[in-house]
């Protein structure tokens, strides 16, 4: 039985490496290694939160392939990424890059961060104020004679409503 969950377990961790086809491979290793590289930094236009070498759509095949091509033909690996960036946009990146392009999308998180933050400051701020202005005035003050008599008879019609029900 614990044979089987970790054959199980390797299967289901190795089922990334399964989307690249035996056929899809290239013959040097070492041009392999550079493809599987890159590949892992391209996102799968169809699948969107993986990367080309994790998706099994046939948009994937078609870039790994287009990769690999590149490769072969003596391309770096960064005139690969920027051949598909103009091909595709920065889209396909799964790490863009930071630049004035995209300041907002680097920059949105943190200022969200800081709103959130001022915000917050100033509302636990005036509550403590608030609850230090109710305390520093001391106890607070007594009801007149008038007041208490009409406490006193809505508490005793409260007993009496109670004890009849």
């Amino acid at each position: 039985m614990r044979t089987l969950l970790a054959s199980l377990a390797l299967l289901v961790w190795l089922s990334p490496a399964l989307a690249v086809k035996p056929e899809e491979q290239l013959a040097d290793p070492a041009l392999e290694t550079r493809a599987r590289e890159i590949s892992a930094g391209i996102r799968c236009l169809v699948c969107q939160n993986q990367s080309i070498d994790d998706s099994d759509a046939s948009l994937a095949q078609d870039l790994r392939r287009l990769v690999r091509e590149r490769v072969k033909a003596g391309d770096s690996d960064q005139a690969v990424r920027d051949f598909l960036v103009a091909r595709y946009g920065e889209f396909v990146l799964l790490k863009p890059s930071f630049n004035a392009r995209n300041l907002v999308l680097w920059g949105l998180p943190l200022a969200a961060l800081l709103i959130g933050g001022v915000a917050a400051f100033r509302l636990f701020g005036r509550r403590r104020t608030e609850e230090s202005e109710i305390s520093e005035d001391g106890p607070p003050e007594k009801l007149s004679p008038d007041e208490q008599a009409e406490l006193d008879r809505l508490l005793r019609q409260d007993q009496l409503g109670q004890k009849r029900a």
